[in-house]
């Protein structure tokens, strides 16, 4: 990333940052500033959180090391990463019309962690998003085991957690990441 594509990052995540500033009471940009600044990583990864639609903002802070979340908080489901299966497994194991790749694998070349529920559900507190379309979430290993996998969506003014084949994929279903800086 050169000078003018690092500085116009930082100019859309603190226009983003100032206008919902509900979303992180008590974090100031210039600690936001500060700690994108000690930790060059953190931009490049935010830099492609936002080329694949996410609108990454701050949503709160870690407990004990005081970690900045950035999460996507993009209305709908990120658009650059939709019609992803749930995990290499899942893709590797369709024989047919397989999709280009899989969430957990996408978000880790990221940089990036999938939202647990409790973590999407704390999104929703912020927010409407996916209210017209839906987002993997990170799964238990025992409902992974099975074949299965989780994603959320918010349909009738209510957060709903379903449960799909991990090898399904739709043009309306992504994932929403998380990064700690």
């Amino acid at each position: 990333m050169n000078a003018a594509q690092h500085e116009a990052l930082l100019e859309v995540l603190k226009k983003r940052f100032e206008k919902h500033a509900s979303r992180h009471e008590g974090v100031t940009w210039r600690e936001v500033a500060a700690r994108l600044a000690a930790t060059p990583k953190a931009l490049e990864v935010l830099a492609e959180m936002e080329r694949t639609g996410g609108e990454p903002d701050v949503v709160g802070r870690e407990g004990k090391n005081g970690a900045l979340l950035f999460v996507d908080c993009a209305a709908e489901s990120p658009g650059g990463r939709r019609s992803l299966c749930f995990d290499r497994e899942a893709l590797e194991a369709r024989k047919e019309a397989r999709p280009a790749d899989a969430a957990t694998a996408v978000a880790a070349a990221m940089g990036i962690e999938l939202l647990d529920e409790a973590q999407y559900r704390h999104l929703q507190t912020l927010g409407r998003f996916d209210t017209k379309t839906s987002s993997w979430i990170a799964t238990p290993p025992a409902i992974r085991k099975l074949g299965g996998a989780l994603f959320c969506d918010r349909r009738y003014d209510h957060v709903f957690v379903y449960h799909n084949g991990a090898q399904s994929y739709y043009a309306a279903r992504g994932f929403r990441g998380l990064l700690r800086v």
